[in-house]
């Protein structure tokens, strides 16, 4: 397995490495994000782990421009900030994770193995979803309502296929992060509340049928259907 990793503190990096090496990965840092985003090669690697506060192109400008060319390669975002918008930005900018410092190597280690498992998890993919004029194709990774393509991110694409996949099915708050982020998200449980707001806005806003639902004190669901 190889890892790329940006990280422009040398003593962190070299850790990082040393750690990884032990565990039997290849790990190749990079300490200046327009250098790596030069080199950057689609698919070269099977995970990525991305500081924010780098050299050249910052963490989450090399994560979009990664996005660009490989959609698949599962990025971690590593970084001394906290905020929620920061982590909002990197996840509508393709990151699939997202690990504050101070941390535990080990707890990065647990996180890098769930986002390894689930990539090499085989996907059946029924291309072409559809509730009442909402198509979603999988594959393709586009959405359409009323034949008019809506631009999500990659997160929110990723919601609304949970939802979508349920068939109707209440989600739960808990069920979601669990899904998006592969781990159980205690103290942000309202980062969902901002992603379906984010959703509904660009799904229902201008349409007189409303598909994205809530049940009050349950969850959400998608449903022609009150």
């Amino acid at each position: 397995m190889k890892i790329l990793l940006l990280e422009d503190d040398f003593t962190l990096s070299k850790e990082i490495t040393a750690f990884f090496t032990s565990k039997e990965f290849e790990c190749v840092p990079y300490y200046d994000g327009s250098l790596l985003l030069k080199k950057y090669f689609p698919y070269e690697y099977d995970l990525i782990i991305l500081d924010i506060n780098v050299p050249g192109i910052n963490g989450i400008d090399v994560c979009k421009g990664i996005r660009e060319i490989d959609k698949k390669t599962p990025i971690i975002m590593l970084t001394a900030f906290s905020e929620i918008e920061d982590k909002l930005s990197s996840f509508d900018n393709g990151a699939d994770d997202y690990l504050v410092k101070p941390f535990h190597f080990e707890e990065l280690h647990a996180r890098v193995q769930s986002l390894l498992r689930r990539k090499d998890v085989p996907q059946q993919i029924d291309n072409k979803i559809t509730i009442k004029d909402l198509e979603i194709f999988e594959e393709e990774m586009k959405v359409f309502r009323a034949g008019e393509e809506i631009k999500l991110t990659p997160k929110e694409f990723k919601l609304i296929l949970i939802l979508a996949h349920a068939k109707g099915k209440v989600i739960s708050k808990q069920f979601i992060a669990e899904k998006l982020w592969d781990y159980h998200i205690e103290t942000n449980q309202n980062t969902i509340e901002v992603y379906i707001n984010f959703l509904r806005k660009k799904i229902d806003k201008d349409h007189d049928i409303k598909l994205l639902r809530t049940k009050v004190g349950y969850g959400y669901y998608l449903s022609d259907q009150e």
